[in-house]
């Protein structure tokens, strides 16, 4: 039963005086008028299936820590600093038969940070035309947390963590929209919102600034000493934020993601 229903419902069964009711009646159905035309104002245009038209992936890890697409197990060497998106296509040709350029970020949500759905609820699989989804695998020399960081370093194209857009405003606000979860057995779901302005679909989420601060709630997951850990990567538009609307359609996005250990009490490792 509908808000309007109940309300009529519930002013009959108290006897709420005629005129009054009447009155009442129309202020209830204004509001819920009001409330099905906000609820409407995220996710793109229904079946317009035109998500984020390009998108450009970039990994960094700072000092002590590295990276693979690949469990190599101990063997340091066999890791390395930067994943770029052919690295990312790789993977994505050998599991899904697809490529970051055929990728299509159309509008979902989650409460969770794992389990995706479009607006009428149904799960969405990831990297077909939904939201990009890819594993890889951190090491460290010695045991750390790991966060996001704005800061940058001295590796080639390091730009900090960013997640920005060429195209032109109000295309360009697709930043505000987008979301990117990490993933582990033993640490649970992380999810970084950049820009963030409140919390959508009741997901905890978290942002990061410049200049950069470290924390327990910015802690993606723990590393301990020589031992590599799977983190799945999810990145999406979130259709239930605000500005999850036409405007962002076929907008490009970029996301360059850094990374930094820190100890126990989040001081960053060098």
């Amino acid at each position: 039963m509908g808000l309007f229903s109940r309300a009529v419902d519930r002013m009959v069964s108290e006897k709420v005086p005629h005129k009054r009711r009447r009155r009442m009646i129309v202020f209830v159905a204004i509001l819920t008028l009001l409330s099905m035309v906000t609820s409407t104002v995220a996710w793109f245009s229904v079946n317009t299936f035109a998500g984020v038209d390009t998108l450009d992936v970039h990994i960094s890890v700072a000092a002590q820590l590295k990276v693979s697409m690949e469990d190599h197990g101990a063997d340091l060497s066999q890791y390395v600093k930067v994943i770029t998106n052919e690295m990312i296509d790789g993977y994505l040709g050998s599991k899904y038969n697809t490529k970051l350029a055929d990728i299509k970020l159309d509008p979902v949500t989650t409460t969770d940070g794992v389990r995706l759905t479009n607006r009428g609820g149904t799960v969405r699989e990831p990297n077909n035309k939904s939201y990009l989804e890819f594993e890889c695998y951190f090491i460290a020399s010695e045991p750390m947390w790991v966060h996001l960081t704005t800061e940058t370093s001295d590796l080639a194209g390091d730009v900090g963590t960013q997640v920005t857009s060429d195209s032109p405003s109000p295309q360009n606000e697709v930043t505000r929209c987008t979301r990117v979860g990490f993933t582990t057995d033993a640490d649970g779901t992380a999810v970084y919102e950049p820009n963030k302005a409140g919390t959508v679909n009741g997901l905890n989420t978290f942002d990061i600034s410049t200049p950069m601060s470290y924390s327990d709630s910015s802690r993606l997951f723990h590393l301990d000493e020589l031992t590599p850990k799977k983190v799945t990567v999810r990145l999406w538009v979130d259709g239930e934020d605000p500005e999850c609307d036409d405007d962002v359609q076929e907008a490009d996005l970029k996301v360059a993601m850094s990374f930094v250990g820190t100890d126990d009490q989040n001081v960053p490792i060098s």
